[in-house]
């Protein structure tokens, strides 16, 4: 682009595979030039190749000749090398520079051009593959982590389709496919054929019912019978279903199908070796994947709608997975389909799973069987889930405590921390509060933390409650480390908080470092703070980025500072825009201020465009402040007082106050 505006001539293709924003990035590019008067013409009439090939001659300097989807014309059989040769001769002459010629091809279409030929064969694009050398630009078929961030910061912004794209594509980065082929995934679905429509309701349901990715083709066919009325469902034909799947197989833009066949790979065990428990024995058959997009629509355009018993029926007889019937369980269980949950909660049973049994047995307590209910409690916990000898001790308490005592101890061998705090509250009560301390240390949750410094508090010992909290932190325990790291900084032991500061990160606390930068602030060590609000960010913490660069701006470290905005940026913080912004406004760059901020603006951030009219009309540049400020109070961004009054803090000799807040905190020093 810069090229042609500077007034030489120049061709580039983008080579990328479909729906990869080929065509997208091309036209955001040429509004560099749009706004410097350059005309765009794209050849297509009577066809492409008779187009380009009858008017490239008439090209005219100024103009970009857009070739999109190129393979229309270099490889037109009868005249892509006549147009690779008038474009050769459009970008050689300089009796019409300046010329921008701009393409996009598929990959493969890309290859055939540039391919060599072989030696005894015929060279078809001989003149093409001399154009496209050293012109070519790859686009990926995923975004970088980098590109996903920009994404998520507009995202955050308002831009609703651009957010329901990136909750999909986040995990594989094919967010322009995600964009393209969503309108015609829909399209299908509310455009198709009413079986059509069934089969993806069916799936819709299941997907949003906590079913898996792969859905059984067996499973699909009968639970859509009911979603089809009367009429439909009698007009359906014998081979109705292999029709559908035909159907909805077929790919839309972008490459996605509304329903995809997904190949399973046999599973393949050492002689001998026999398959778990939990895994089915049955081949399921053929299984189908639900578009991402179709999935999400029905998530929300679904959600108040119970399946019919068609579906019910079909999951309990082709769902095998224990976690799918597990999550089918609950889903009944929610829109009062008993009989239905605790079916599909007893096959998850059978298939091996102890969280079922544990559900069954409080199906079976709510009907009233406590005896049911007690042993199939007691079977789950023998089978490994701990969670269930916690129950078991709950409904035992009243009547048998001796038994619940016995469930608890069962829970607290297995490592089950609401059975040990329970299980100390059992020996308190009886008296026994050294045993209770105990449960309460070996818990070591948030939970026991209260009990035991509560227990301690009521026995008046202070000093055990301190003790109490230095016992659970030395085990690792955050909020225990945040009080003994506040017993410290009070008795004026600034290491010693900081070691234990430090020790609250490595367990996993993300705002321990943080506090650590904010006790080094207080205690005047500027440098200490940033150290560790570069470790924060070295961690992952995006947050400590924009403290960062607010420390380093108020130590004076401007390029440093600017580098950590441009970094938070990059990171999402739409709001680091502004702040860099006013770094560039202190630095004298008025246009590099100006396009950050209408970047802000672009992004939905109102205080972006409040600064925008504040710079402007400091250069007089505005001529009806009152229009420029119902601008933005219109958009949200100001009240109507700012009418009244505007304070003029963007001149560039203007000194910036700064200091520190209360806990030590570095204030923005605007």
């Amino acid at each position: 682009m810069r090229q042609a505006a500077r007034g030489h001539s120049s061709l580039l293709v983008v080579v990328g595979t479909s729906s990869t924003g080929k065509t997208r990035a091309c036209w955001e590019a040429i509004q560099f030039l749009a706004v410097r008067g350059w005309r765009l013409w794209h050849p297509f009439d009577p066809t492409r190749a008779q187009a380009a090939l009858e008017d490239l001659r008439h090209v005219q300097p100024g103009t970009v000749v857009w070739l999109n989807e190129a393979q229309h014309y270099l490889g037109d059989l009868q005249h892509g090398e006549s147009i690779a040769a008038a474009l050769h001769h459009l970008l050689t002459g300089q009796e019409r520079a300046p010329i921008l010629v701009l393409g996009t091809l598929w990959p493969e279409y890309a290859h055939q051009y540039v391919a060599l030929p072989r030696s005894d064969g015929p060279d078809p694009h001989s003149r093409a593959r001399e154009l496209l050398a050293g012109r070519i630009v790859h686009i990926p078929d995923t975004f970088d982590p980098r590109a996903l961030r920009s994404a998520a910061a507009f995202a955050q912004a308002g831009d609703r389709l651009l957010a329901d794209a990136l909750t999909r594509a986040k995990d594989h980065g094919r967010l322009a496919q995600e964009l393209a082929g969503a309108p015609e995934l829909l399209n299908r679905y509310q455009t198709g054929t009413a079986a059509g429509r069934a089969v993806l309701e069916a799936a819709m349901d299941a997907r949003r019912l906590g079913v898996g990715l792969d859905l059984p083709q067996a499973f699909l066919t009968d639970a859509a019978l009911d979603y089809l009325s009367d009429h439909d469902f009698n007009d359906l034909a014998e081979d109705w279903a292999e029709q559908v799947y035909a159907e909805l197989s077929r790919p839309v833009h972008g490459k996605q199908a509304p329903l995809r066949r997904v190949r399973t790979r046999p599973v393949r065990r050492p002689p001998g070796v026999s398959a778990p428990r939990a895994e089915p024995d049955q081949d399921p058959g053929p299984v189908f994947r639900l578009a991402d997009y179709l999935e999400q629509h029905g998530r929300s355009a679904r959600s108040l709608i119970c399946p019919p018993v068609s579906f019910w029926h079909a999951a309990h007889g082709h769902i095998a997975d224990p976690d799918d019937l597990i999550s089918l369980c609950t889903a009944a269980k929610h829109r009062h389909r008993l009989q239905w949950a605790q079916s599909l909660c007893r096959k998850a049973a059978e298939a091996g799973s102890p969280n079922a049994l544990l559900d069954l047995a409080l199906m079976h307590e709510r009907r009233g069987d406590e005896d049911g209910a007690r042993a199939l409690c007691q079977q789950a916990g023998e089978a490994g889930f701990a969670d269930a000898w916690h129950v078991l001790g709950r409904m035992l308490e009243d009547d048998d405590p001796e038994r619940a005592e016995w469930a608890y101890r069962q829970g607290a061998r297995a490592g089950n921390r609401q059975s040990l705090n329970s299980l100390a509250w059992i020996l308190y009560n009886a008296g026994d509060i050294p045993s209770a301390e105990k449960a309460f240390l070996q818990a070591n949750d948030d939970v026991a933390l209260r009990a035991l410094t509560l227990v301690r508090s009521l026995q008046g010992d202070q000093e055990g409650v301190k003790a109490a909290y230095r016992q659970m932190a030395e085990a690792g325990n955050p909020e225990a480390l945040w009080h003994v790291a506040l017993q410290r900084s009070q008795a004026g032991d600034r290491k010693g908080a900081e070691a234990v500061y430090r020790q609250a990160a490595d367990a996993g606390d993300a705002s321990a470092q943080e506090s650590l930068a904010r006790l080094r602030m207080a205690a005047g060590d500027q440098e200490g703070a940033a150290a560790v609000y570069e470790q924060a960010v070295q961690a992952g913490s995006a947050s400590a980025l924009m403290r960062l660069a607010a420390l380093r701006q108020n130590a004076g470290d401007l390029p440093r500072a600017e580098a950590a905005y441009r970094q938070a940026i990059e990171a999402g913080f739409v709001e680091a825009r502004v702040d860099l912004a006013i770094l560039r406004i202190a630095a004298g760059d008025r246009t590099g201020a100006e396009g950050l901020l209408k970047a802000a603006v672009e992004a939905g951030d109102t205080r972006a465009l409040h600064r925008l009219i504040w710079i402007r009309e400091d250069a007089g540049e505005i001529d009806d402040r009152e229009a420029a400020y119902k601008q933005l109070i219109d958009a949200g961004g100001m009240p109507s007082f700012v009418l009244s009054f505007r304070p003029s803090i963007f001149q560039p000799e203007q000194q910036w106050p700064h200091g520190l807040d209360p806990d030590g905190t570095p204030t923005p020093p605007w």
